[in-house]
């Protein structure tokens, strides 16, 4: 058989290598962390670690900064990294980018902690800044919800509950009565850290750097951009009026 027929033959078989992000759509790339229940359980504090929050604010910057994104968002173990319209990189080919970021999380998070970890990676894609201010709220929402139960079902654990009584007296329990929990244990959940309720964000900021200019003998100043890692995000509708701040591509 002809080489060349042959190799396209094969070629053919790569049914999804064709598959792109759709033109126009805004996109954001949601890395979760694969088995971290139990990886987190054997090595990390509970209910929240600082180190592990850490861990988790260094890989949503490798990821931010590799794709070059407009913003990412860390909270529990997820990453959402949000690429405008006019990402072109990798041909916005849907395999390269869930592999190849995936590849970047595990390898980031596995160089700074010392530790093997896995990630796996989804796509979800909006056609307005609208649909990017609504999935940054749900994902924050999400970040509330998961912390609130995660400190009440430590807290539960911690004073003696197995996993399976803890979990069912949680799953009868209310937003208030988990608070009440916490209280009558001596945490006030509105007085935890930010980052462990609201998350942690991640985008470009530009400032100004004064350097000196040997020719002409002056000071000149040009406006440069850096890495922002914020851990002290608003919420609500200042959450949302943050990100549509930080997607709408008009300068």
């Amino acid at each position: 058989m002809d080489a060349d027929r042959f190799e396209a033959m094969q070629r053919s078989r790569e049914w999804f290598h064709s598959l792109v992000l759709l033109p126009g759509a805004w996109t954001v790339i949601r890395v979760d962390g694969r088995s971290f229940s139990r990886f987190t359980e054997e090595h990390f504090e509970k209910p929240f670690d600082e180190r592990f929050g850490a861990l988790m604010a260094e890989t949503a910057q490798a990821l931010f900064t590799e794709l070059d994104a407009r913003y990412a968002y860390t909270e529990s173990d997820e990453i959402s990294i949000l690429l405008d319209p006019s990402f072109e990189m990798f041909g916005r080919e849907v395999e390269k980018l869930v592999s190849v970021t995936a590849g970047i999380a595990s390898a980031t998070f596995t160089h700074h902690a010392g530790i093997p970890a896995h990630f796996d990676s989804r796509i979800w894609m909006g056609t307005g800044v609208g649909d990017v201010v609504d999935y940054f709220s749900w994902r924050q929402v999400d970040a509330a919800r998961c912390a609130l139960n995660g400190w009440c079902y430590w807290t539960l654990r911690k004073e003696g509950r197995s996993a399976r009584a803890a979990t069912q007296m949680l799953a009868r329990s209310s937003k208030a009565d988990k608070n009440e929990l916490l209280f009558a244990h001596g945490v006030n959940f509105d007085e935890l850290p930010a980052w462990q309720r609201r998350g942690v964000g991640v985008w470009w900021e530009r400032f100004e750097r004064t350097g000196y200019d040997p020719v002409r003998e002056v000071e000149v100043s040009a406006v440069r951009r850096r890495v922002r890692v914020e851990r002290e995000l608003p919420m609500k509708d200042e959450y949302r009026a943050l990100i549509a701040a930080l997607a709408d591509p008009t300068p």
